[in-house]
C-alpha cells in the first residue's frame, strides 16, 4: 500500500487526564494505560490506528517532557525528533502552531491531521476512511476541518457543532460550536438534527492552519515561528524559551470558533472521548445488574449500575451500593457518586492543596 507521503499526522498526548483519578496519575496519565486488557496503552492504539494510513515517519507525537521515557518506552520505534518536548502545559493552540511550523520545515505542502491521544474507535474502517478523504479535501482547499459525530445521547460532556450548508457528501460548513451545554440544551441539540459531537479530530493543510494561526494568534505565532533546525537541540532551546510565555488557549476557542474557513465531515464511527470514568462504563462489559469491574476480582451483593476499577490481584467484597464508582490506584482509593464524576477534578484540586503530589 503506497501512503501519500505529504500526509502528516500529530499525536496530541501531554494531558494528565484528571478526570480518571486515581488510576490516571501526574507522572502516569490515562493515554499511558491499558483500560481494556489489550496489551496495549490508548497512546499505542492510536498509534497503530494512524499508521495503517499515515507514514510512520510522519506521525509526531506531542508531550510534555516529563513524559518523554513513557512515549519511548511504549513506542520505541519512533525516532527522538518525532517526539515534541512541550516545557509547560499551554492547552491546545500552542502545541498544534508549534507542531505546524516543525511540519512546514520537513514539508511545505503537508497535509495533517491532528488527534488526541485517548479516544477509542469501534468502527476503524470507516474512521480511516473518512480521515483520507479529510485529507483529500484538504489537499486542494483552504479549509480547517473538524469531525463531527452523530450523537446518539444527550451528552453534557462533549462540545457540539451545529451544521450549515452541505459543500459536499458529508462535509458541511460549520454555523457554530457550542462547549459542553447543560442537559436540556443538549436534548434539543440531538433533537434538533442539526448538531453533532464535536471530537476535537482537525484536518488541514500546513499552509491553512499557518494562515489561520498567524491572523488569530499572533502572540502564539510570533513567538513558537523560528529558523533554527528543525529536531535538533537548538530547536529544543528555542521552544523550552519562548513555549512557556504562550498564552493558555485551546485550538477551538483561538481559531476554529473564529474562523471563516471551517467546515465539519460528519461520521458514526463508534467514537468515545475516554475523558470520564461514565465513558469507560458506557462501553465497558456489564453483568446482570449493571455492575462494571475492572482488573481486580469482586463479589456484589445488592449492587446495581457500579464502576469498579481495582489494582491486579485485589478483591473488593461490597454489599448494598447503586451508582457509584470505586476506583483503587497505588495510595488512592476514591468512592463517590458515579454521576458526579465532574467532581474529581475537584477532589484532585484539593488532595494536591492539603497533601502535596504524593496522592496526584
Amino acid at each position: 500500500m503506497n501512503l501519500n507521503q505529504n500526509n502528516y499526522c500529530v499525536i496530541m498526548g501531554g494531558g494528565i487526564g484528571s478526570r480518571f483519578w486515581p488510576c490516571s496519575r501526574r507522572t502516569l496519565p490515562k493515554q499511558f494505560l491499558d483500560f481494556f486488557g489489550t496489551g496495549r496503552s490508548l497512546l499505542q492504539m492510536t498509534y497503530d490506528r494512524f499508521k495503517k494510513i499515515i507514514p510512520a515517519e510522519n506521525i509526531l507525537i506531542v508531550t510534555n517532557e516529563m513524559y518523554a521515557d513513557l512515549v519511548k518506552e511504549q513506542l520505541p520505534e519512533m525516532k527522538d525528533e518525532q517526539i515534541l518536548l512541550e516545557p509547560a502545559r499551554r492547552n491546545t493552540a500552542p502545541c498544534i502552531v508549534w507542531a505546524s511550523y516543525h511540519i512546514q520545515a520537513l514539508n511545505p505542502n503537508a497535509n495533517i491531521v491532528v488527534a488526541p491521544s485517548d479516544h477509542l474507535i469501534l468502527k476503524e474502517e470507516e474512521f480511516l476512511n473518512a480521515i483520507e478523504k479529510g485529507l483529500a479535501f484538504v489537499e486542494k482547499d483552504d479549509m480547517l476541518l473538524t469531525l463531527g459525530i452523530k450523537p446518539n445521547r444527550p451528552e453534557t460532556g462533549y462540545g457540539y457543532i451545529q451544521i450549515a450548508e452541505q459543500i459536499a457528501n458529508n462535509c458541511y460548513k460549520v454555523k457554530t460550536f457550542t462547549e459542553k451545554p447543560e442537559l436540556e440544551l443538549a436534548k434539543v441539540f440531538v433533537e434538533s438534527g442539526e448538531f453533532y459531537w464535536n471530537s476535537g479530530l482537525f484536518m488541514w493543510n500546513v499552509k491553512s492552519i499557518l494562515k489561520a494561526t498567524e491572523k488569530l494568534l499572533p502572540e502564539i505565532t510570533d513567538k513558537l515561528k523560528h529558523n533554527s533546525i528543525y529536531g535538533t537541540p537548538q530547536e529544543k532551546a528555542f521552544i523550552d524559551e519562548h513555549f512557556t510565555a504562550c498564552e493558555n488557549v485551546s485550538i477551538d476557542f483561538g481559531v476554529m470558533e473564529k474562523a471563516s474557513n471551517v467546515y465539519v465531515s460528519l461520521g458514526d464511527f463508534g467514537w468515545s472521548d475516554l475523558g470520564t470514568w461514565g465513558s469507560l462504563y458506557d462501553l465497558s462489559e456489564k453483568d446482570d445488574q449493571g455492575n462494571v469491574s475492572l482488573h481486580g476480582k469482586t463479589m456484589l451483593y445488592n449492587c446495581n449500575d457500579n464502576i469498579i476499577s481495582l489494582p491486579k490481584g485485589k478483591l473488593a467484597v461490597i454489599d448494598g451500593l447503586d451508582g457509584y464508582l470505586v476506583a483503587e490506584s497505588n495510595n488512592v482509593l476514591l468512592i463517590c457518586k458515579k454521576d458526579e464524576e465532574q467532581a474529581i477534578r475537584k477532589y484532585v484540586n484539593d488532595t494536591k492543596i492539603k497533601l502535596g503530589n504524593e496522592y496526584v
